[in-house]
């Protein structure tokens, strides 16, 4: 069996046939950031934007999201970004349960890689999938799961926030257990050395 490494991820994602989703796309979007890093954010799929560009979280969502990182010092090239599925779906809309199962091998593949101690589930359909189907973002967003020694949180997506701004000081505190997440498991040191972000 050929070892798990970056290389044979990029190449399985850009071979991928497994679902409909890659038939009317202009890039798969793998996802992207430090591959070090203790701490990994999935969310749902790639937008225009990032279908144009190959990256994911770049539109104004991704806008955002790196500004809710910066608000708790955490530099968003510190981090992992990725999605449930690496092609856009048609018009933006919530992929499937099957698209989501097909593109399944990838996202294993890359929290292998990765091995985080903390993911932060951007949106119902990053966890819907990665904790439990019936998930109600808006009654389970702000609660920690440990599951094989890591910690999962989910929480509303930037997108959401952009649609519907009420929701802004739920996510903010979201943003801050995050933070305290991380420092009580000592992760990212040299910027919460002191107990505060500098």
């Amino acid at each position: 069996m050929e070892e798990i490494t970056w290389e044979l991820f990029e190449r399985q994602v850009e071979a991928c046939r497994l679902c409909p989703l890659c038939q009317q796309i202009r890039h798969k979007v793998p996802g992207q950031g430090d591959r070090n890093s203790p701490l990994m954010l999935i969310g749902e799929g790639p937008g225009q934007t990032e279908d144009e560009e190959g990256l994911a979280f770049v539109g104004a969502a991704g806008q955002l999201l790196t500004r809710m990182l910066e608000a708790i010092q955490l530099p968003r090239e510190r981090v992992y970004i990725c999605n449930v599925v690496k092609c856009r779906p048609p018009h933006n809309r919530v992929p499937t349960p099957e698209e989501a199962e097909a593109c399944r091998i990838h996202l294993r593949m890359q929290t292998w890689l990765i091995r985080p101690k903390v993911i932060v589930l951007l949106g119902s359909t990053a966890a819907k999938n990665l904790l439990n189907p019936e998930i109600r973002i808006t009654r389970e967003r702000g609660r920690w799961t440990e599951r094989k020694g890591v910690w999962m949180m989910p929480t509303y997506h930037p997108s959401a926030l952009l649609r519907d701004e009420s929701k802004k000081p739920e996510a903010w505190e979201d943003m801050k257990s995050l933070k305290a997440k991380l420092m009580e498991l000592r992760l990212y040191p040299d910027i919460y050395a002191n107990g505060e972000g500098s």
